[in-house]
């Protein structure tokens, strides 16, 4: 009996050392944890907004002339998303409104707008179609918090690309889907801003507050000069060219 009780204790450490999760259990959840937060880090972002389109922006090719185009955001979270629009081309795209918040739910129309470059050297109307590109960022912010466009620097780590478009060019005398749907966006985009313009008890629900238009029009009259003196450029140039 006396070696029987001896061993015992053996018995018990080969137990633990056969099983040494019932003795490192907390390691162990630290150690899933740890896993779990790199994982999430390699996981994409996940998007706040749905677009329509959702990857090309499509413009009517009409050469020396300033076309639009149209897209809608919709915040899909359950939070407050402010985005902001980039172009590959400042001087001569802009976009309307360049930026704002959605509260959950709510949704706008935006308008770009692009001066379409003479073609060069027999250039195509596709071949102009990779020069310039769309971006389009999102961010969560509190409820509350008025839009600028020093958000996205001052919190850059937490900010997501929701889509980078490409341009896409149709032929405006060929009847299209693309275009037809294309022509329903701009006139709802048109409707929605001349709706912001109406004073407050007439203009009804506005997709975007009072204050965040005054910031957002400040931008877009900044970006209207820069586009007219840009388009005054090209004018000056090809008079003198003829």
């Amino acid at each position: 009996m006396a070696i029987a009780a001896r061993q015992k204790p053996n018995s018990d450490a080969r137990l633990f050392t056969l099983c040494p999760f019932w003795s490192s259990n907390h390691s162990v959840q630290r150690s899933s944890k740890t896993v779990s937060s790199v994982a999430r880090s390699l996981l994409p972002p996940r998007r706040k907004l749905r677009l329509d389109p959702s990857n090309y922006l499509y413009f009517p090719y009409e050469p020396g002339k300033q076309v639009r185009s149209a897209v809608r955001l919709k915040n899909t979270s359950k939070s407050h998303v402010a985005f902001k629009f980039q172009t590959t081309a400042p001087k001569s795209c802009y976009m309307r409104p360049p930026g704002g918040i959605l509260a959950p739910g709510e949704s706008l129309i935006a308008t770009v707008f692009k001066f379409v470059e003479q073609p060069e050297n027999n250039e195509k109307m596709s071949d102009q179609k990779n020069k310039v590109k769309f971006k389009i960022m999102s961010l969560k912010v509190k409820e509350g918090v008025d839009y600028v466009p020093e958000l996205f620097e001052e919190q850059k780590d937490l900010v997501t690309v929701e889509r980078i478009w490409r341009v896409v060019f149709i032929d405006p005398e060929r009847q299209s889907p693309a275009l037809e749907k294309l022509k329903r966006q701009l006139a709802e985009a048109d409707a929605a801003v001349e709706a912001r313009k109406k004073p407050p008890a007439e203009a009804g629900h506005r997709v975007v507050a009072e204050g965040r238009v005054v910031a957002e029009g400040l931008v877009i009259d900044e970006w209207k000069e820069r586009r007219e003196k840009y388009l005054a450029r090209q004018q000056v140039q090809a008079v003198d060219s003829v």
